[in-house]
């Protein structure tokens, strides 16, 4: 019996207590953080170690309900703590991002034996949890062609995954895949695919421009056998378990993540052009650079806020939350694009060179143009979402 029977509201810290939180996190972003981001720089690869000093410092479990050994934060709470950790390497967030996430998507279907299995090791550490949508000859969604086929008590899995964030090194996939010759969303189903399960190809694809150290997965299922008792929800509820559960607060996530780039971008370029003399004026004299790092100021800002207030309306149960999210991550991630040109530009050719911190900013927001789906997509689902509801007032 679970010791845990829902994912109850927890008490979100005093607003003192969260003050203490953000400073502590502040500090190790701006410390120990750069050290790891050097290492991780230098080797192509981010340690065990890592992993370990970030689940003992608690960052692993900071949106989790205090019942479940987390923080109990609130939402909100989570994204001002992620754009903190966003201003840090890339893969560091990605670690914090993704932890701190894949938890919420299994305990939302979860019964109370796979609360225990999963969702509590989860929070803990002791287990990695990878998310497994995207396939190479499909879009994220209704149309993927991983199949299952039901003997008895196992499911057994065909198909591809690909781009898989951790698929190396995870414990388990939380993969969706449909009933064999269904279609739409009714034929889904999410399950917990164990990493040593038989039947698996894992083909490492880690070699990426940015996000350098993470590792992604190509994965190949030949009839991998998977208990049904591994199926969260119902059959019918893979999407649901996949979009709903992780996808809505991720983007909403990767939103504040361009904000915290964005800002560690702009206190590059601040910081350059106040140092950087040109016919004897620091570049802050300069008008256009005026110009530039306010019209940076402004963008950041603005995605902040549309961010936050996503934030908001998700923890509330807001309907539009969808449409929200989708609008958060893709306003963001155009003023991400916009922010760094502009810081990059201000260094000039020096910021060109690997030495230069705004190097790797520069690359790693790159990412952010397809991580949780592509701006294109997010227009989709801002469209489909307008169209439903003015159709709903005709």
């Amino acid at each position: 019996m679970s010791t845990v029977e829902a994912a109850a509201p927890a008490t979100a810290p005093s607003a003192a207590e969260f003050h203490r939180l953000r400073a502590e996190i502040a500090a190790y972003v701006a410390g120990p953080a750069e050290e790891w981001a050097r290492r991780i720089e230098a080797s192509g690869t981010v340690p065990q170690a890592l992993w370990t000093e970030l689940r003992e410092h608690g960052y692993l479990s900071l949106a989790a309900p205090r019942e479940y050994g987390g923080r109990g934060l609130s939402f909100p709470q989570w994204m001002e703590l992620i754009e903190l950790f966003s201003r840090s390497h890339a893969s560091l967030r990605m670690i914090v991002h993704v932890v701190n996430g894949t938890w919420r998507a299994i305990d939302r279907f979860a019964t109370a034996e796979q609360r225990e299995r999963f969702v509590l090791p989860s929070v803990a550490g002791r287990i990695k949890v990878a998310f497994t949508l995207t396939e190479p000859q499909a879009g994220s969604g209704a149309d993927i062609r991983c199949t299952v086929v039901r003997e008895g008590d196992t499911y057994y899995l065909t198909g591809v995954k690909h781009l898989i964030t951790f698929g190396v090194r995870c414990d388990y996939w939380l993969l969706a895949a449909r009933l064999a010759g269904s279609s739409g969303h009714q034929g889904t189903v999410a399950l917990m695919v164990p990493r040593a399960a038989a039947g698996v190809t894992v083909e490492d694809t880690s070699q990426t421009m940015g996000v350098t150290g993470t590792d992604h997965a190509r994965l190949t299922f030949d009839r991998t056998p998977v208990p049904v008792a591994n199926r969260l929800g119902a059959e019918g509820d893979g999407l649901a378990v996949a979009l709903g559960g992780f996808l809505t607060p991720s983007r909403i996530s990767v939103a504040m993540s361009c904000v915290g780039l964005a800002s560690r971008a702009q206190q590059l370029a601040l910081e350059y052009a106040r140092g950087r003399v040109t016919f004897g004026k620091p570049l802050t004299s300069r008008q256009a650079l005026q110009f530039m790092l306010a019209e940076n100021e402004s963008d950041i800002e603005a995605a902040r806020q549309l961010a936050l207030h996503a934030a908001r309306r998700w923890e509330a149960g807001d309907p539009d939350t969808a449409m929200l999210s989708s609008m958060a991550k893709l306003t963001a991630v155009d003023m991400l694009t916009r922010v760094t040109d502009k810081a990059l530009q201000i260094h000039g050719g020096s910021g060109y060179w690997k030495s230069s911190p705004i190097e790797r900013v520069y690359r790693d927001a790159r990412a952010q143009r397809f991580e949780e789906g592509t701006n294109e997509i997010q227009k989709a689902v801002v469209f489909r979402e307008l169209l439903q509801r003015a159709e709903a007032a005709r």
